[in-house]
């Protein structure tokens, strides 16, 4: 295994000290390291890959430095544009270190959304021509691997990938730890809404903690499964998935449980809910202010105002919540007003602590079985 430490002192060595990416499970580690010792102005943990890579190469234009970027593999779709169309060979060529986290990888347990991912990891980066090495598990050929990557990079101008295999990193927990000063968890909170929620109405939640927290609640009060779309994968995009829900189905109030990690890497699709201006859709983001799910690294949730960037966005009503008593009065609002026809695009944003309890489990069911609970439910 190696230590973050290590590795971390080897980049510096070579000349890379600007990181910037999106927290990875198999790499909360490094991360985790990286944001402890990193200069605050030398670390960004940007919104998504896409502005991972754009960050990268801004610095490499001002100082001429090699950059880092991390994310785990889901991120590369978000990368791709910026790869082919800014920092490629072809364009600006720009030298440039990736480390993709290997969710998925063949042969390795993991959950249904990283399987195919897994499988095409490598593959993808072949198809944009970017090499790369599956990384060194040991620091006695750490150094000579890192030697070849940087010779690439310079001789080239061009990017270089390392790709991560669960366990790489040993184990490092985050000092800098900043603490959430929240009421609620966030598994107290959905329940609330769960439980709240009008007869007919359907949820989409977001990737990580927040689906598993709802499926096990379904299971804790006896109920099904088939009134929620459990976005495992496509982080971000939840809302999206529950505003064309509810343009095709006015009649059906739609409950999209958002995080503010996601809501923040698809700020734009807030735009569009807004414009597009459903009545029948709430939008929920539970802000903690971290990415809960792979290892607590921080997001800017709780340095920007999102009830201010819903109203922008022609939200209609906006309320934020920080205890269960100012919740279970947005929610008594909200009943009512479905109750009465007097419903209108809601954003609600609930203050979370970090973290979920340990024994949390993981969905039962598969996608495809939960797809066509859901869409039985639509019918």
């Amino acid at each position: 295994m190696i230590k973050p430490s290590t590795f971390y002192d080897e980049l510096l060595k070579n000349g890379t000290d600007f990181f910037a990416g999106v927290p990875d499970s198999l790499l909360k580690s490094f991360c985790a390291y990286v944001t402890d010792n990193a200069p605050s102005e030398k670390h960004i943990i940007s919104a998504n890959e896409g502005s991972a890579t754009a960050l990268a190469a801004g610095y490499h234009f001002a100082t001429g430095k090699i950059p880092l970027i991390y994310m785990q593999n889901s991120g590369e779709g978000n990368m791709i544009n910026p790869l082919l169309s800014l920092v490629d060979p072809d364009v600006y060529s720009v030298p440039l270190l990736i480390l993709v986290g290997w969710r998925g990888e063949p042969g390795v347990h993991d959950e249904p959304q990283h399987v195919k991912q897994g499988k095409v990891t490598c593959a993808l980066l072949d198809a944009m021509q970017i090499p790369y090495e599956i990384m060194a598990e040991d620091e006695q050929n750490l150094s000579a691997q890192l030697e070849k990557a940087y010779g690439y990079m310079k001789k080239n101008s061009a990017p270089y990938a390392l790709v991560i295999r669960k366990g790489t990193f040993e184990e490092y927990t985050l000092k800098n730890n900043i603490p959430v000063t929240a009421e609620m968890k966030r598994e107290q909170a959905i329940e609330k809404i769960m439980l709240s929620a009008p007869e007919k109405a359907a949820f989409v939640s977001t990737t990580g903690m927040a689906s598993r927290e709802l499926y096990e609640l379904r299971e804790k009060h006896g109920m099904g499964h088939e009134k929620d779309f459990l976005t495992v994968g496509s982080m971000g995009h939840a809302s999206q998935i529950a505003l064309s829900i509810a343009l095709q189905k006015p009649e059906r109030p739609v409950f999209c449980i958002d995080g503010d990690g996601a809501a923040i890497m698809q700020m734009g699709g807030m735009a569009t809910v807004g414009t597009r201006s459903p009545k029948n859709m709430v939008h929920f983001v539970m802000n903690n202010g971290a990415h809960d799910s792979v290892g607590g690294q921080p997001t800017v949730g709780l340095e920007i105002n999102l009830p201010e960037i819903a109203k922008a966005c022609r939200y209609k009503r906006i309320y934020s919540a920080k205890n269960e008593k100012e919740l279970g009065e947005v929610l008594a609002k909200i009943k009512n007003s479905f109750d009465d026809n007097t419903n209108e695009l809601t954003f609600v944003e609930v203050k979370v602590s970090k973290g979920a309890r340990k024994d949390l489990g993981r969905p039962k069911s598969t996608p495809q079985e939960n797809k066509k609970a859901f869409m039985e439910f639509l019918k």
